[in-house]
């Protein structure tokens, strides 16, 4: 008993030389912590730092004065700040190869588009304002008539994202009745979210017709009642079916809507608005192509394979996209002016279709030949070397691999590329790759048999060098 009643005093003794967090504040403004970072935060962070310590000298017996010292508490201080107040959203390097990367942000801008954000997002902005009539106007004029040049289309417009420009085009034309959809096309977008639900939430009821693998034009006529309201398209742009399919022509469809005065309403998902055929690219029509076979709404994505910011977008017959407007889901749905500011400036860039792939990253990432890729893997590899200085435990080589579009567009086509092929001895793939994802300014990579992979794809050429400095670091593992 007297052992632990010594002990027992010993820790209270310890814990005694605790200082008050007003009396570690007052060391943080001498320090200069204060206003560095907010007294607020300070204090939080002093608190929780004096917590961890009272936890150390309890289980496991270290002095206070150790833990509190000038080389410890206050350099620890310091980090503990400057993380929490680090953006929880930043900037990282793409080396995976996938270009439009949902989890990594999609589609990168334009200097165009950032150019023009960052003008709009400064100050006041004629959103809603008609500069010529001094009087209100809608948020759309400013982007519909490009979109209308773009896609040969008499009206558009744009909500936050295509899974609610699909939901307010049901809400808006299809409520209480019937949308025919074939049952190959009843696909599932990033999420979980999947057709049928978008359908049911918009109002609608959901007629499937045809089997998953073949549809018949039969079929959708089959369906046709007094409740039917659309005839659905949708783009199955994550997935491909092969083998016994068959699906009807688009002008079939869009003329058995005409003899039933039912609109066909088509979700393209990825929304191209460029051929990319000449590419060797096959497997998305453009909007254009698709509104000329007589669709009357075309629904897309603004930050896939168009390259601009998120945003859902809708063209085709005037009538249609006015009733779109006026409904009260829009409100929920519309998008804000920096969208607009950055979709506007990307859609100007199209208007030259001799500038337009080099201008847009991830048309020009997609497009990129293997010849340039394996020039910017061997620079990369030069870059990585002269900051790891021929280290020993450095492995490298280029490999020839595959990259990919991502974000649910051209699924079946592989992009081939060079990549650079890394290792380091003594450290484990996974050990490296996830400390290339702690660092300040993240890197992230695929691995493939235990080696690190780095695709110049999706490394733009100003980040080679933070990628060796990257490598580098990880030396001192």
């Amino acid at each position: 008993m007297a052992k632990k009643e010594l002990e027992k005093n010993r820790l209270q003794s310890e814990l005694s030389q605790l200082p008050a967090v007003d009396e570690l504040l007052h060391e943080a403004v001498r320090r200069e912590f204060i206003p560095r970072f907010p007294r607020p935060v300070v204090a939080e962070q002093i608190r929780e730092l004096l917590a961890k310590v009272k936890t150390r000298v309890l289980q496991e017996n270290l002095k206070v004065k150790d833990l509190l010292s000038d080389a410890s508490f206050w350099p620890e201080l310091e980090r503990s700040l400057t993380m929490f107040l680090a953006p929880a959203l930043k900037k990282v390097i793409n080396a995976t190869g996938v270009v439009i990367h949902t989890n990594l942000g999609r589609s990168p801008l334009p200097a165009e588009a950032v150019a023009q954000i960052a003008a709009v997002a400064g100050g006041y902005s004629n959103l809603e304002y008609d500069l010529k009539k001094g009087s209100r106007s809608i948020r759309y004029v400013n982007v519909e008539d490009l979109l209308c040049r773009l896609c040969g289309t008499e009206a558009a417009m744009v909500v936050n994202n295509n899974a609610g420009a699909v939901l307010l085009a049901l809400s808006a034309l299809a409520a209480e009745r019937e949308v025919v959809v074939s049952r190959g096309e009843l696909v599932e977008i990033g999420g979980a979210f999947r057709i049928p639900e978008i359908v049911t939430q918009g109002g609608a009821i959901l007629r499937e017709v045809g089997a998953t693998n073949r549809t018949h034009l039969r079929d959708y006529e089959s369906a046709i009642n007094d409740e039917t309201a659309i005839l659905l398209k949708v783009h199955t742009s994550n997935y491909r079916l092969s083998g016994f399919t068959g699906q009807p022509k688009m002008r079939d469809l869009v003329a058995l809507g005409h003899k039933y005065d039912l609109p066909v309403i088509e979700d393209l998902g990825s929304g191209n608005l460029l051929d990319l055929k000449a590419f060797g690219l096959t497997g998305e029509p453009t909007v254009s192509e698709t509104m000329a076979h007589g669709v009357a709404l075309a629904t897309f994505s603004g930050d896939k394979l168009l390259g601009g910011p998120q945003a859902g977008i809708i063209v085709g017959r005037r009538e249609l996209v006015e009733k779109l407007k006026k409904h009260p889901l829009n409100r929920a749905l519309r998008i804000d002016k920096l969208t607009l500011a950055g979709l506007e400036a990307v859609l100007k860039c199209y208007l030259d279709p001799l500038t337009v792939v080099e201008k847009i990253p991830t048309l020009r990432m997609l497009t990129e030949s293997p010849e340039n890729l394996k020039k910017g893997a061997q620079k990369l590899q030069r870059a990585v070397r002269r900051y790891c200085q021929k280290n020993n435990r450095l492995k490298l080589k280029i490999v020839p691999s595959i990259s990919r579009a991502g974000g649910g567009a051209l699924p079946m086509v592989e992009l081939t590329t060079f990549s650079l092929f890394m290792k380091v001895e003594g450290a484990s793939s996974v050990q490296l790759e996830q400390c290339l994802r702690d660092r300040s300014r993240p890197v992230v990579v695929r691995i493939v048999d235990d080696w690190l992979v780095f695709d110049p794809r999706t490394i733009f050429e100003d980040e080679f060098s933070e990628i060796g400095f990257a490598c580098q670091e990880l030396l001192s593992l």
